[in-house]
């Protein structure tokens, strides 16, 4: 009896992990123009109440997406064109009660700001609309190409900040038409 019941308790975690996982998402858009591959991405679902008590804790949150364009390979590894990275930052002030954001493209910082309400940061943190991440000149027109976004948090050891464990991933598909 005791076995099957070790069993059935493993079966449940795995399965709540397992649902906890594909809770959160990754939304990814790419768009070619003007010699340019455009990324527009989402990330869903995870501005859980651990994250929002470690935000409010006054502990400096880091959101790391590492982008990567890809070609599929049929006969060997996918080739990565270029890849990118693309932090963000948000520090929550409790005197002031207002969150500093920042996000950084390749070491480049791409905006700062202060801001009052707490959606405001979570969108700074999470959402990020056409991208200039990639070159297009060097892609081969009518083939196919995809876009790859890997998440996790800073500090990596904040098992509070990422439920789940590990790193988010998600890819989207397209042709490069010229």
């Amino acid at each position: 009896m005791r076995p099957l019941r070790a069993a059935m308790a493993l079966a449940t975690c795995l399965v709540l992990q397992t649902s906890t996982a594909v809770a959160q998402s990754i939304q990814i858009t790419p768009l070619t123009r003007d010699d340019r591959v455009l990324v527009s991405f989402r990330l869903t679902d995870v501005f859980t109440e651990e994250v929002r008590a470690a935000v409010h804790s006054g502990l400096t949150i880091t959101f790391v997406y590492d982008v990567q364009l890809r070609r599929s390979a049929t006969l060997w590894l996918d080739r990565t064109i270029e890849s990118s990275t693309v932090i963000a930052t948000v520090k929550y002030d409790p005197v002031t009660r207002k969150y500093l954001v920042t996000r950084k493209a390749d070491g480049r910082i791409e905006g700062a700001d202060t801001v009052e309400r707490e959606e405001e940061a979570r969108v700074w943190l999470t959402e990020f609309d056409k991208l200039p991440l990639f070159t297009s000149k060097t892609l081969e027109a009518n083939a196919e190409y995809y876009v790859r976004v890997r998440a996790h948090t800073s500090p990596r050891n904040a098992a509070f900040v990422w439920p789940w464990g590990s790193d988010i991933a998600g890819l989207a598909k397209f042709t490069f038409l010229k």
